[in-house]
């Protein structure tokens, strides 16, 4: 089911009203438990029913991993670590096999098949025709985190397997995260929480905003972007890389734009989800990038694969190998293709280039006088640091776009081609051999109306200054200071922009989100 569908506005208020009923005439934890746990298997199972079976697997093997490990740590063994690593390890490699026979062995019996024929040898392993389970990558991280946070002590195994499947399969971030802790979200499940007006009212308009990042910016972005990136060969360099920019916003809205209804949606039922982005695109490094985008799976994977690497607290070389494998990692849970490795790789590059310069850059941004003694950066550098920083991130995002290694190296070659375009450009249009309409804009528009260019700029402009508005204060408290007519003015305005657009493209029509394909 999808957030941007007719079902769930249907799905929704009818959850949110049996469960308030639930807390004010039950009045039992393990009924409204239990309301939460059936709305989220009918939730996932309206994509493929069958795929409860993986879900509820990932809840048996982890729930029962914790409580062994829980019985070993209490008994009179005296080798009680490595009765538990065991029981760890078991977790870890069952639930992985799972995710590795779903998502990767295709690409393992290509990649092997690729490397056999190199060296001549006759060698083929089939492939199996298996739909991917949606959210796969995401509940199994969370249930491992469970596993890993019971092995070293951090949480108590849970006895109440109601409770620890409704902490896996909580529908609100079910399918895309955030990819949430369990000492933040697993205790909220064992309390009724209260209809509370100013929180509702709250995770509505997260909802809301969500919604109009989702159905009206992103969509509205992916039809240039679709246009550029289904035919790169035909496309000038200026329209992939404009393409490539628009991408990097239709993904910001179309993934925080999730997981702000996710959020929001947890939020009107009384629970707290962990931010997932802030502001990511302000960063003034790929190290800040990174603490601000996706911010549940890039501390997952520093919790979990960075730090027991070793993390920073070792040689320099040894830390850049650390970060160098946990992006590769990272890259490879994105996807199952060496195209996404690429994006993994090119990110952990960043990150090491960043580590082996920053003592020479210190020194000279010093001796320059643009870092103060005191730490303090001159401002218009920071605009510099901003703007170098994503265009780093646009480059990667190319190959986190493109369909295969081989167009996202063509997508390649045809930006470096950006520059000479625009010098030919301006030239046509001093010398008057371009002028400046349809001709100028045609190698741009790709057959589209001129106007679907111009909005999409018009779409990125207004949420970037949304961002620079809210860069210091929750948007959502901005708006409640503003006069009562103003306030449902703007909530208006966005529920019927964003009802508009789901009515233009099709009520029963509801497009996927990105990051369901992970």
């Amino acid at each position: 089911m999808l957030f941007n569908s007719i079902q769930f506005f249907v799905f929704f208020p009818i959850i949110v009203s049996l469960y308030f009923l639930f807390v004010y005439k039950i009045r039992k934890n393990w009924a409204s438990q239990l309301l939460l746990l059936a709305a989220s298997l009918f939730f996932y199972a309206c994509w493929n029913p069958a795929y409860i079976l993986l879900i509820l697997t990932s809840v048996i093997v982890t729930w029962l991993s914790g409580l062994l490990m829980g019985k070993v740590e209490l008994s009179d063994s005296k080798n009680k670590i490595s009765k538990k690593r065991f029981i760890l390890v078991c977790s870890l490699v069952l639930n992985l096999l799972i995710l590795f026979f779903f998502k990767y062995f295709n690409f393992f019996s290509e990649t092997v098949s690729f490397v056999f024929d190199r060296i001549g040898v006759a060698h083929r392993i089939p492939a199996i025709n298996v739909l991917l389970p949606v959210g796969i990558s995401f509940y199994t991280f969370q249930a491992l985190g469970y596993s890993i946070d019971v092995y070293k002590g951090r949480v108590t195994p849970e006895k109440n397997i109601m409770t620890y499947a409704l902490f896996v399969t909580f529908f609100p971030q079910l399918v895309a995260g955030p990819i949430e802790r369990t000492e933040n979200l697993l205790p909220q499940f064992k309390v009724d929480h209260e209809f509370d007006y100013d929180r509702v009212t709250d995770g509505l308009k997260m909802m809301a905003y969500g919604m109009f990042k989702k159905v009206v910016v992103s969509a509205q972005l992916a039809k240039y972007v679709d246009r550029v990136y289904a035919d790169i060969a035909g496309s000038s360099g200026t329209a992939v890389a404009i393409a490539t920019v628009f991408f990097a916003f239709q993904i910001l809205c179309d993934f925080s734009g999730y997981s702000d209804i996710a959020i929001g949606v947890a939020k009107v039922l009384g629970f707290n989800l962990m931010q997932n982005f802030e502001r990511p695109y302000f960063s003034k490094s790929i190290a800040e990038f990174w603490r601000r985008w996706h911010i549940s799976l890039s501390t997952w994977f520093k919790d979990y694969v960075y730090i027991p690497l070793g993390g920073s607290r070792c040689s320099t070389a040894r830390r850049c190998f650390n970060l160098f494998i946990t992006f590769l990692i990272s890259g490879l849970w994105h996807g199952a293709a060496f195209h996404f490795v690429i994006w993994g790789a090119l990110h952990g590059l960043y990150q090491v280039a960043g580590v082996l310069t920053k003592p020479f850059r210190k020194a000279l941004l010093g001796k320059a006088g643009i870092i103060s003694e005191d730490g303090n950066t001159k401002r218009w550098w920071q605009f510099v640091q901003v703007a170098f920083t994503f265009v780093l991130v646009c480059f990667a995002w190319i190959f986190f776009r493109a369909s295969t290694t081989a167009d996202s190296l063509l997508a390649v070659q045809k930006v470096l081609q950006f520059p000479k375009e625009i010098i030919q450009s301006v030239t046509g249009l001093l010398n008057g051999t371009i002028g400046f309409g349809e001709g100028f804009f045609r190698p741009y528009t790709l057959g589209l109306k001129k106007i679907t260019l111009l909005s999409c700029i018009l779409y990125i402009a207004v949420i970037a200054v949304i961002s620079f508005i809210t860069r210091t204060r929750n948007g959502r408290e901005i708006i409640k200071e503003k006069s009562l007519p103003v306030r449902w003015f703007l909530y208006y305005a966005v529920v019927g922009v964003v009802f508009y657009f789901m009515v233009d493209a099709g009520l029963f029509e509801a497009a996927e989100f990105i990051y369901f394909q992970f």
